[in-house]
């Protein structure tokens, strides 16, 4: 039987999408291969959100030229969100490539009904799983909707079956993926949203943890949020992306809400889920930020204080709104002050939140182990390290804080837990 390979770069989405892809070929009877010169089929997974992603993609793509020309029975297939449309443009540049196929979908040789009933053969502890695609949104800097079309979910039936599969095989966190989650199944005929979806997850036996990302600031409801601060199994951990602190900048962004409407949401969550812990999306350098817009974003971080924020510098998308209306105006240099600012920023608001954890018990997941230290995460999605010489895979490890950093915290586990 053929072997394949995959080369996965991007969101969580993408994850979620390769580990399908692998799936469908173990239930074919393939084995992955070791390394790409050994596949006889190659599947670049791809992301075209920031430059850098797109620039891998394309040095991958020539350097997998050379092995096509060394394997001429390789077969190469592209997917993901740097997948056009038309993909006329991209096969006068990448002739070699055998396919291109839309992100979502399953290879252009399969057919959907295998593809809907793959699942992660051997899953472990975690699992993402995927309920909606597409965003209706279209952000001026965006290119995703252009990619992955409007928002179509999955029915409520399919998700609960695909997660009491994966529970079922070991899983017992999963998170709900999509671009916009909080507008999950207002496509569909009953119009449920992802607080039923939620409810019905809950019911499961032997699934611990549930979480969903991501948030859109307009969309998530207070419905949402008293729902998950009711659902014990629902993680008080939420990504909620501003971008920007400025009004200004979210006008021409199109984020369809304001700074203020912002920390009324922040502050309803807070009141309505103590403990709660929340992370930020940033851009910096988006054309026209001026530094006092730039500075109305430090103000509110400082402000709201976030437990993680993602920050990226603004890199112009052919496509998008941004790119055809605005001048990519903010010189690199600045840019690149502008992030180093935030990251640094960022660093000690977190220390500070994280310090407050020492000497304190927290439950933790155990996923696996790394440089002979168990690894997990708690409830709120922090990362822990302890030793031990017992197996703690899969297990829920109450963990005392010894030392705590701005991206994880080393502690001592107690010897009794939760089994997998």
């Amino acid at each position: 039987m053929p072997n394949y390979y995959i080369w996965t770069i991007g969101c969580q989405m993408n994850k979620a999408e390769s580990e399908r892809l692998s799936s469908l070929f173990t239930q074919k009877g393939m084995q992955p291969a070791a390394h790409v010169d050994e596949a006889d089929i190659v599947i670049l997974n791809t992301c075209v959100v920031r430059q850098h992603a797109e620039s891998r993609v394309v040095n991958k793509l020539h350097t997998l030229r050379a092995a096509k020309k060394a394997n001429p029975k390789m077969r190469l297939a592209v997917t993901g969100c740097w997948v056009q449309t038309d993909t006329a443009v991209m096969r006068r540049a990448f002739p070699y490539v055998d396919y291109f196929f839309k992100p979502g979908d399953p290879p252009p040789w399969d057919d959907r009904d295998l593809w809907a009933r793959a699942l992660p053969e051997k899953p472990g502890v975690t699992a993402y799983v995927p309920i909606i695609q597409g965003c209706n949104n279209f952000c001026a800097y965006c290119i995703v909707p252009y990619r992955r079309g409007r928002e179509k979910s999955r029915q409520p039936e399919e998700v609960l079956n695909e997660v009491k599969a994966l529970v079922s095989r070991g899983v017992r966190e999963v998170t709900l993926l999509g671009q916009n989650v909080d507008s999950y199944g207002q496509n569909l005929p009953e119009r449920p949203e992802l607080a039923d979806l939620l409810t019905a997850l809950h019911g499961i036996d032997r699934l611990w943890r549930i979480r969903f990302l991501t948030n859109h600031p307009k969309d998530m409801n207070r419905r949402l949020i008293e729902t998950a601060a009711r659902l014990e199994k629902v993680c008080p951990a939420f990504n909620i992306p501003i971008q920007s602190g400025s009004d200004a900048v979210l006008q021409r962004m199109r984020r369809g809400y304001t700074a203020a409407d912002y920390r009324r949401l922040i502050n309803e969550i807070r009141a309505h889920i103590k403990g709660v812990a929340l992370s930020n999306d940033i851009i910096v350098g988006f054309p026209g930020e001026t530094e006092t817009q730039f500075r109305e974003t430090v103000s509110l971080l400082e402000e709201l204080r976030f437990d993680v924020v993602h920050v990226a510098a603004y890199s112009p998308r052919a496509g998008t709104i941004a790119a055809r209306d605005f001048p990519d105006d903010v010189p690199p240099a600045e840019k690149k002050r502008r992030l180093q600012m935030i990251e640094k920023l960022q660093e000690r608001i977190a220390g500070g939140i994280n310090a407050g954890l020492k000497d304190a018990s927290v439950e933790t997941l155990v996923e696996g182990k790394e440089a002979q230290k168990w690894y997990g995460r708690t409830r709120t999605d922090k990362i822990v390290f302890f030793r031990d010489p017992a197996d703690w895979t899969g297990r829920l490890a109450n963990v005392k804080i010894e030392n705590t950093s701005p991206w994880s915290l080393q502690g001592t586990v107690s010897k009794d837990s939760k089994e997998a």
